[in-house]
C-alpha cells in the first residue's frame, strides 16, 4: 500500500539453461502468439529474461526463484511468536550456486536442500530491507526447507491482547515489504508462488489464510489451507481470532468476531453484486470465492486485497451499507494487482490506478453515476491537496512511476498513484470510448493473467494495442502523465451537480445567510456530508462548530468517515467538547488514514502535548506501519 518509486531499470541477462521468470510478461501478450511467425516457446523464455530490477529484494530469481511453498507453522501468544518450517519447490538456472531469500528479523534454525542439511549465510542487515539469506544450491536442485522463529515484534503481526470476554487475534499485514518479517521468502511482487500450509494455533481461535478457508472452528486447533493460484508474497495473509463464518452469496461471506458478525452480514449482504458487476465488466473472476474479514479496529488500512479473503477495518460498518466503496476497491484488486501485479514497488500505480478506476465502474454499474461521479469528486478533491503538499516536498514523488530505490516502499502510498492513475485511465477512456476501452482493459487482463507489469512494458503494450493513432497518443500525453509532476492540464473534469449544491449551500452558511437549522443534513447522503465538514474554512469559529454538534448531534454519528472529517474539523476550530470523543478514536482505532490527519491537525494548531499524551496511551495498540508514520509525524522517542 505505499509507492513512489523511480524508472525501473532493464537488466537484460542471458543464462544458459533453464531460464527463470520474476513473474515479468513472457514475452508478448497471448493475443501475439498467433502470428506464423511468433517465436517460439524456448525464445520467448530467453526474452522473458529481460526483467526489471526489484530495488527492495536480495532475491536473485535469474539464478534460482522460489515456485510454490509449503509452510508447517505454530502461533504462540504467550511468546507473540510463529515458529515454522517454510519448504519452497524451486526452479533453478543451469549454473546455478545460491538461491536468496528476503529475511527481517527472523531466527533461522536450520536449512535443508533436497533433505541434507547445508550451511547457510545470513547477509549484513539494512534499514527496512532485513538480510539476505543465501543458501547453497545445485543445478539440479529440487527443494528448499527453513525452520525460524519469528521475531515478537515482527513489523506484520499485530497481537491482540484479549479483553475481558474478547479473545486474543493476531493478523498480519505483509504489503509492502513486511512478508520477510514473518516468513522467509522471496519478498518481491515480481516472484509469484502457489502454496499450501498447515497451521496450529490455541484451541477456541480460528485461523484463515489468503487461501480455500474453513467455515467452521476446528476442534484441536489445525488448519490447513491450498491456495492454487500463484501469488506474491505480499499477498500472504494469516489471521488468528475468535470468528465467525456467514455466508452473504454463492461464492461470498463475511467472518467477523461474535459481537460483529450479524452487523456485518447486513453491511456486505450486497458482495455477491458487485462481483457479478464486476465480472461483467471485466472478465471472469479468477480466485474461486470472494469472503471478507472483520479485523480489530487497530488494522492500520482500510482494506488490504488478500486473494480469496480481503482484510478489512470494522470502521467501515456504518449500519448503512455506505462505505461499500472499499469493498468494491478491494474486489476489484483480484484482477487488477492480485492477477496483473506491479513488477517492483516504483510500479505501484500499475496496482491502484486501475484498481480506483475498476472501482468507480463498479460502482456506477451497481449505484448509478450519479454516486460514482460523487465519489470521484472528493478523490480529485484529495488529489489535489496530496500533489499540493507533496510539490513542496519533493516533486517527482508526484510521477505515476515511482523513484524509490534506497527508500521504504511505503514512502509512495499516497494519492498519486491512486488518483493520479484513476484519472489517467480515465482521461483514455474518454479519448477512446468507453466500448473500445474496455475491450482494451479486459484483454488487458487476459494477456497479463498471473503476470508481473512495469510502466516500460505497460507504455510499449498501450502503444500497441490502444494508442496507435499519434493523434490519439498526443491527445493523451503518456509522458506528462507518466513521467511528469503534479496534475497535467488535460486531466478529466468531474461533475456532481450534488456535491456542487453542497458547496453553494455551505458558502450560504459560512457567509451566515443560511442558518445551521436549515441545513439540509437530514436530507444529505454520507459523501455530502463528508464534502461539507471537510470544506469548513479552518479558522471557523468553536462557536459555529457547537451549533452544528447541538442541531444534527454529528460527534455521535456511526459513519466513521464523517465521524472523523468532523473530528479534524473540531480540532482545527478549538472545538474542545470533541476532544475526549477524539482520544477515544484514536485509543480504539489504527487506521492510518484517519490517524495522520488528526494528529497532524493537532501539531498544527499548537496541541503537541495533546497529540503526544493521546499517541502514549494508544501507541501500544496500533501497528507497525502506523507507528512507523506517527513516530515520524510526533517526533516521537
Amino acid at each position: 500500500m505505499n509507492l513512489h518509486l523511480a524508472t525501473s531499470r532493464m537488466l537484460a541477462l542471458v543464462l544458459s539453461g533453464t531460464l527463470l521468470l520474476a513473474g515479468c510478461s513472457e514475452g508478448e501478450s497471448p493475443s501475439d502468439s498467433t502470428n506464423s511467425s511468433a517465436p517460439s516457446a524456448k525464445a520467448q523464455r530467453i526474452a522473458a529474461m529481460k526483467q526489471v530490477t526489484d530495488q527492495h529484494s536480495f532475491a536473485r530469481p535469474e539464478e534460482a526463484r522460489i515456485t510454490h511453498l509449503n509452510w508447517k507453522a505454530k502461533v504462540d501468544f504467550d511468546a507473540r511468536t510463529i515458529s515454522g518450517t517454510a519448504t519452497y519447490d524451486i526452479e533453478v538456472a543451469a549454473d546455478a550456486e545460491r538461491i536468496v531469500f528476503d529475511t527481517h528479523e527472523l531466527a533461522i534454525a536450520a536449512v535443508t536442500v533436497d533433505g541434507a542439511p547445508v550451511e547457510f549465510a545470513l547477509g549484513a542487515a539494512q534499514p527496512f530491507l532485513g538480510q539476505p539469506l543465501s543458501v547453497p544450491i545445485a543445478p539440479g536442485s529440487k527443494q528448499v526447507a527453513i525452520q525460524y522463529t519469528s521475531d515478537p515484534g515482527a513489523d506484520a503481526l499485530l497481537w491482540v491482547e484479549a479483553q475481558g470476554e474478547k479473545s486474543p487475534f493476531l493478523f498480519t499485514q505483509s504489503q509492502a515489504i513486511l512478508a520477510r518479517t514473518w516468513m522467509p521468502v522471496q519478498d518481491s511482487p515480481g516472484i509469484r508462488f502457489s502454496y499450501d500450509a498447515e497451521v496450529e494455533v490455541p484451541q477456541g481461535l480460528m485461523a484463515l489464510m489468503s487461501a480455500e478457508n474453513p467455515t467452521e472452528m476446528s476442534s484441536d486447533g489445525r488448519y490447513a489451507f491450498r491456495m492454487a493460484q500463484p501469488i506474491p508474497a505480499y499477498l500472504l495473509a494469516l489471521a488468528v481470532g475468535e470468528v465467525e463464518f456467514r455466508s452473504v452469496g454463492d461464492r461470498c461471506a463475511v467472518y467477523a468476531v461474535p459481537e460483529l458478525i450479524e452487523d456485518a452480514a447486513y453491511e456486505f449482504a450486497e458482495m455477491e453484486q458487485l462481483l457479478l458487476a464486476a465480472e461483467e465488466l471485466y472478465g471472469r473472476y479468477a480466485w474461486d470465492r470472494y469472503d471478507l474479514l472483520i479485523l480489530p479496529a487497530a488494522f492500520p488500512f482500510g482494506g488490504m486485497e488478500n486473494p480469496r479473503l480481503t482484510f478489512a477495518t470494522p470502521t467501515i460498518i456504518a449500519g448503512d451499507r455506505s462505505l461499500v466503496a472499499l469493498v468494491a476497491h478491494e474486489l476489484a484488486h483480484s484482477w487488477s494487482g492480485n492477477l496483473v501485479t506491479n513488477a517492483t514497488w516504483d510500479d505501484f500505480w500499475l496496482n491502484e490506478g486501475f484498481t480506483v478506476y475498476f472501482e468507480q465502474r463498479i460502482m456506477e454499474a451497481v449505484y448509478g453515476r450519479e454516486t460514482s461521479e460523487m465519489l470521484a469528486t472528493l478523490s480529485y478533491q484529495g488529489l489535489v491537496d496530496e500533489v499540493d503538499a507533496i510539490s513542496d516536498l519533493n516533486p517527482d514523488d508526484t510521477h505515476l512511476k515511482l523513484h524509490l530505490a534506497g527508500r521504504n516502499p511505503d514512502d509512495g502510498m499516497t494519492a498519486i498513484a491512486y488518483d493520479k492513475g484513476y484519472f489517467f485511465l480515465r482521461l483514455m477512456e474518454e479519448t477512446v470510448g468507453r466500448e473500445r476501452f474496455d475491450d482494451w482493459l479486459k484483454g488487458y487482463f487476459e494477456a497479463y493473467a498471473f503476470k508481473g507489469m512495469d510502466t516500460e512494458r505497460f507504455v510499449e503494450y498501450l502503444d500497441r494495442t490502444l494508442l496507435s493513432d499519434p493523434d490519439e497518443k498526443t491527445a493523451v500525453g503518456l509522458e506528462n502523465w507518466i513521467y511528469g509532476p503534479g496534475l497535467p492540464d488535460n486531466c478529466p473534469k468531474v461533475a456532481s451537480p450534488r456535491i456542487e449544491r453542497v458547496d453553494t449551500t455551505l458558502a450560504s452558511w459560512e457567509s451566515g445567510r443560511l442558518a445551521t437549522a436549515d441545513l439540509p443534513w437530514n436530507d444529505w447522503i454520507y459523501q455530502e456530508r463528508y464534502r461539507f465538514l471537510s470544506n469548513i474554512a479552518d479558522d471557523t469559529p468553536a462557536a459555529r462548530m457547537a451549533e452544528l454538534d447541538a442541531a444534527w448531534g454529528i460527534g455521535s454519528t456511526g459513519n466513521n468517515e464523517v465521524l472523523f472529517a468532523w473530528m479534524e474539523q473540531a480540532i482545527r476550530s478549538g472545538y474542545t467538547p470533541t476532544y475526549p470523543r477524539v482520544e477515544q478514536f484514536l485509543v480504539e482505532v489504527g487506521r492510518r488514514k484517519f490517524l495522520t490527519p488528526l494528529y497532524r491537525a493537532m501539531k498544527e494548531t499548537d496541541n503537541l502535548d495533546m497529540a503526544r499524551d493521546i499517541y502514549r496511551k494508544a501507541r501500544p495498540g496500533y501497528h507497525a506501519v502506523a507507528t512507523g508514520t506517527m513516530d515520524e509525524l510526533l517526533d516521537w522517542k
